[in-house]
């Protein structure tokens, strides 16, 4: 695999990740458990999906369709993302779970993009750095806020950490081309981006009171980068998708 085809490999993968995890997040809007929460979860997915557009407008650039066919026209098997932003919503600890482990490791991804060899990405991980900071700091904070609450919340905040985690290894899935992506400076690979997200992990975690799985019990839920999906995301993909069925020419 040349260098073009190992770069639009890892930034479908990028973009596929933020526009499901974006949907699945637009799902708390009306029923988060504070208007405030409600509020913020909103606004993070509106993030997401505009990430995911700029992501898709440079696999336009490099000579794929345009953004909404992209992401419109799809089924299942053909997206990229790992299975574990596919997953449902869940009650509001699993995808505060959720929401710190995919954004620290998009925090930690963007970070290091800004020193891509291929500025028109650094250029957009410069752009949104900021925007997942931010969507780190909420995460971290309500995690920690209620891991170290009560008995119960500190219950079910570890019982959510228990039931992501193996999903979460899976969004440092490798490419077919990582050694590719290595070696022409685009992108530092999932094993050294997976080594820094559970040395980071660990103070955060440990400040939230909770305890991440021993490593002997780890086993990473992957597929999700080979078009192996779960039963979740073809209904989400028709939920997503009905607008611009209906009107090709609706805007995002």
């Amino acid at each position: 695999m040349n260098s073009i085809e190992a770069l639009k490999d890892l930034l479908y993968k990028m973009a596929d990740d933020q526009l499901i995890i974006g949907h699945r997040n637009s799902e708390w809007t009306g029923i988060g458990p504070l208007l405030e929460e409600d509020i913020a979860f909103s606004s993070m997915a509106q993030d997401k999906l505009g990430q995911s557009e700029h992501l898709y407008n440079l696999l336009n650039q490099l000579g794929e369709a345009d953004a909404d066919t992209v992401a419109f026209t799809r089924n299942a098997p053909q997206f990229h993302n790992c299975q574990f932003v596919e997953l449902p919503i869940g009650e509001y600890d699993f995808s505060l779970i959720r929401h710190l482990l995919f954004d620290y490791a998009e925090l930690l991804r963007f970070e290091s993009l800004q020193n891509s060899s291929y500025q028109p990405l650094a250029q957009v991980a410069k752009k949104f750095f900021g925007e997942i900071k931010y969507h780190f700091m909420h995460a971290s904070t309500w995690v920690r806020q209620l891991g170290t609450g009560n008995e119960e919340s500190s219950q079910r905040m570890q019982l959510a950490l228990d039931q992501a985690w193996d999903y979460g290894l899976g969004i440092f899935e490798q490419g077919p081309a990582e050694e590719v992506l290595i070696s022409e400076g685009i992108f530092i690979g999932e094993s050294e981006l997976q080594a820094k997200w559970y040395k980071g992990l660990q103070p955060i975690l440990e400040e939230a009171k909770l305890k991440i799985p021993a490593k002997d019990q780890w086993s990473p839920i992957i597929g999700g980068r080979r078009g192996e999906h779960t039963k979740h995301l073809q209904p989400l993909l028709d939920e997503m998708t009905e607008v611009y069925s209906i009107d090709p020419t609706a805007d995002w």
